[in-house]
């Protein structure tokens, strides 16, 4: 048990989930300009230092193998904070071009008996320009990935010109890039995981990638929700387009993994995705095959229901080079980072 488990979890889960977050981000991110209090925050979350822990991915060497995924700083305000806490790295976002209310609200909810989070967020964020605003304001090493995705309003047919605009204006201010076309909120952005639009999408990002004199890897975050047909041609397009590796994997829209909650009070939540402990074992079997059918040539980040260390391991023996936490982090605290950092230096 941690101060966090004990103490602060307990009087943040007494009040609205998106009040909790704004105020989190909010507070983290006035933080996050004093240099001290990065310092005193490092302190507390110390993680070990060891030359066995990091790795290099994708032409990146991160410090340890564990980040934050997008969706928690989704406005690029607290990264240098959440690098205090312990973190190798943080994913920004998801971004989209014009800055989008989201969903209608109430569109975030706990399940903690479950340890689980639905949410149906629908990519609220301040745009690209405030994202970029926050991101020259950098003053630490933190490697930072930008989450893209469109539009509400943009249909699926021009969706590439939102991902080009998002990739063309983040450029100099992420380290790599990821593709966000499986987030259930977003109606039919999932659609774009089929073949061809997904070729085309991730084939001209990588023409205007190459462009450049010093391209910066490009991830696909892919849904838990699909078919071994569809990781088949999924596993194709990595290949076939040249992007860099996925992600895997975004929220869930499956919920029969909940057994201290009745079917009604699940369904009166309404849609979302669903992600926390339920969706941990869907998320790494999505990993194990796509490490299998690609021979281990594609470079996977890890992420659903990693609540332990435990979890961590799973995700990286299925075949993750990397993993990423959310719900996890939102029910243990920082300190589930340094405790996947001490597990694998001790199973090292």
């Amino acid at each position: 048990m941690s101060v966090y488990t004990q103490i602060i979890r307990p009087v943040l889960f007494r009040f609205n989930p998106e009040g909790v977050h704004n105020f989190t981000i909010g507070y983290l991110s006035v933080l996050s300009k004093c240099s001290l209090s990065r310092w005193i925050v490092s302190q507390a979350y110390s993680v070990p230092k060891n030359e066995s822990l990091s790795r290099t991915v994708f032409g990146i060497k991160f410090p340890h193998p564990v980040g934050l995924a997008a969706g928690l700083d989704k406005n690029a305000q607290a990264y240098a904070m959440f690098g205090a806490m312990g973190f190798s790295f943080v994913e920004i976002g998801t971004v989209t071009p014009l800055a989008q209310p989201g969903n209608d609200k109430p569109r975030l909810f706990r399940l903690p008996k479950d340890k689980a989070i639905v949410n149906r967020m629908g990519f609220n964020n301040k745009g690209l320009g405030y994202a970029v605003s926050q991101l020259r304001k950098k003053n630490t090493k933190i490697i930072v990935g930008g989450n893209i995705g469109k539009n509400k309003v943009t249909p699926n047919e021009d969706a590439v010109s939102d991902y080009i605009t998002c990739f063309e204006t983040l450029y100099d201010y992420v380290d790599y890039f990821t593709v966000n076309v499986s987030s259930p909120n977003t109606p039919n952005l999932r659609e774009l995981q089929d073949k061809e639009p997904l070729t085309h999408i991730l084939s001209t990002l990588m023409e205007h990638n190459n462009s450049k004199a010093t391209p910066k890897p490009i991830l696909l975050k892919i849904a838990p929700d699909v078919s071994h047909n569809q990781l088949d041609d999924i596993v194709d397009i990595v290949k076939s387009t040249g992007i860099a590796g996925i992600v895997a994997t975004n929220t869930t829209i499956i919920r029969d993994n909940l057994p201290h909650y009745s079917q009604e009070y699940v369904e009166s939540l309404g849609a979302g995705g669903l992600s926390g402990a339920p969706e941990k074992d869907v998320s790494t079997e999505v990993i194990r095959y796509i490490h299998q059918k690609s021979q281990g040539t594609i470079p996977i980040i890890g992420v659903g229901g990693i609540m332990t260390p435990d979890d961590a391991q799973e995700k990286l023996d299925a075949g993750a080079s990397l993993v990423q936490l959310y719900t996890g982090f939102i029910y243990e605290g920082p300190v589930l980072i340094q405790k996947i950092c001490r597990h694998l230096l001790h199973h090292s």
